[in-house]
Parts: C-alpha cells; sequence; structure tokens
C-alpha cells in the first residue's frame, strides 16, 4: 500500500507498483483546464487519481488491459474522494471506442522492447511494449484526442527523438519538454512531453531528481509536494 496525502493506492495484486515515473507524470501534466480526461494504461489508477485531484471538474475515463490492475484500479478509485469522476475500464486501447473525445489525454506507456520477458505475464503486460507499441499509442491517440486537446507522455530518454519523430509524422506536434536527470552528475534519464494536433513553439526545461541519494531537490519537492506525505 502507498499512503499519498490525498488517496491511498493499493498495489498487492499488481504487477507494476507505484513508481516515480507516475508520480512525475501526474503532477506535470497540464489537466487543470480539461473537462474530460483520458489515461491510458492505469495501473493502480495512480495517474487518474492524481488528475482528479488536480481538476476538480473534470470527468476522468481511465483503461486497463490487465485485469488483476483493473479490478485494483477500481478498488482505488472507489475508495478515493473523487470516484463519481472517475469510470475505469477493462479494455485493450485498440479496442476503445468511447462516445466522446478528450481535451486531456495522459500516457505512462510500456516501453520496454528488447528486454528479458518476465515469466510474470501480468507484469510483461505492464512493461513491455508488445501489446501497444509506440505507433499504435500514437495512432490511437490522434483518434481519441480533440482538435485542441493535448497529449502527455513519459518516455525513457533514448526513446524520445524516436517518438517525437512518429508523432510528427502522424501530426501531433511537441509543445513542452522537461528532460528528467536523476542527479546532477548523470544523464537524463526520462523525457516529459506535452503534444497538440496544433503547431507550436515548444518549450524546452529539465528538472533534477536528487542533490545526493534521497537528498531531493527544491523543483522536485515543489512539483510533487501535493501528493507526497513526506513533502
Amino acid at each position: 500500500m502507498f499512503q499519498f496525502k490525498q488517496f491511498t493506492i493499493r498495489q498487492d495484486r499488481t504487477a507494476m507498483k507505484v513508481g516515480t515515473d507516475g508520480v512525475l507524470l501526474g503532477a506535470w501534466a497540464n489537466v487543470q483546464r480539461a473537462q474530460s480526461i483520458l489515461d491510458i494504461g492505469t495501473g493502480t489508477g495512480l495517474i487518474a487519481l492524481m488528475a482528479a485531484q488536480r481538476n476538480t471538474h473534470a470527468r476522468i475515463e481511465a483503461i486497463e488491459i490487465e485485469p488483476n490492475a483493473f479490478q485494483q484500479a477500481k478498488e482505488n478509485s472507489a475508495a478515493s474522494p473523487w470516484a463519481n469522476r472517475i469510470n475505469i475500464t477493462n479494455v485493450a486501447l485498440q479496442n476503445y471506442y468511447p462516445p466522446i473525445t478528450f481535451d486531456c489525454i495522459i500516457c505512462n506507456p510500456p516501453f520496454f522492447t528488447q528486454s528479458t520477458s518476465s515469466p510474470d505475464q501480468c507484469r510483461n503486460l505492464a512493461r513491455h511494449n508488445d501489446t501497444l507499441p509506440y505507433n499504435e499509442l500514437i495512432l490511437h491517440v490522434c483518434r481519441l484526442l480533440q482538435p485542441d486537446g493535448q497529449f502527455h507522455v513519459i518516455l525513457p530518454a533514448t526513446d524520445a527523438e524516436k517518438f517525437i519523430a512518429q508523432a510528427l509524422f502522424s501530426g501531433l506536434y511537441p509543445l513542452h519538454i522537461t528532460k528528467i536527470y536523476p542527479t546532477p552528475n548523470k544523464a537524463a534519464k526520462r523525457i516529459l512531453i506535452q503534444f497538440a494536433p496544433q503547431y507550436h513553439q515548444c518549450t524546452e526545461d529539465y528538472l533534477t531528481l536528487e542533490v545526493t541519494h534521497h537528498q531531493y531537490t527544491k523543483e522536485y519537492m515543489t512539483l510533487t509536494k501535493d501528493f507526497y506525505l513526506n513533502f
């Protein structure tokens, strides 16, 4: 169980536990003005719950392909203060055809492509992009995103250039890029990217997580202070 300031994540039946990637994306994504939010691959429901905390009026849809994670996300949502605004569906993105489109889409996608598969098939679904390769993610985001909407994603730094190229080919343009550095002396490991269907000048910045081990930077603490208990 992972306790945040305003909600609790139970994760005993899910393959992928609460991690820094999800918290970063949930705290960073531009959700405040959205009326309709879609969380693709919600896992425990973390990002959907963070979006509900940050946006007090939006209707939030979350989809999850893995049945155990889906049930746990429903449990976490039902126990939260925002249960009446969150709907979670057990479906693959490729088969998801809701009656609406969304002005905000968020995804912390599976991104391992060549690493050794785990014997745990649930963990494979959560970690490996066999069921949701980047080109298919982009294709369906374009289908589900409103013309003036925004799409937010977190990626390994090594995948960002390829992902942006594929997104541009499909008509999604980067608006804002934040490079995530583990410490000041290490290379960027993750990239947060905000996309839109219209071209705008892209802004870039960076965020460092720790000064030294478990000594977090002021910037990271400021970004996530509404969620982590010890911040």
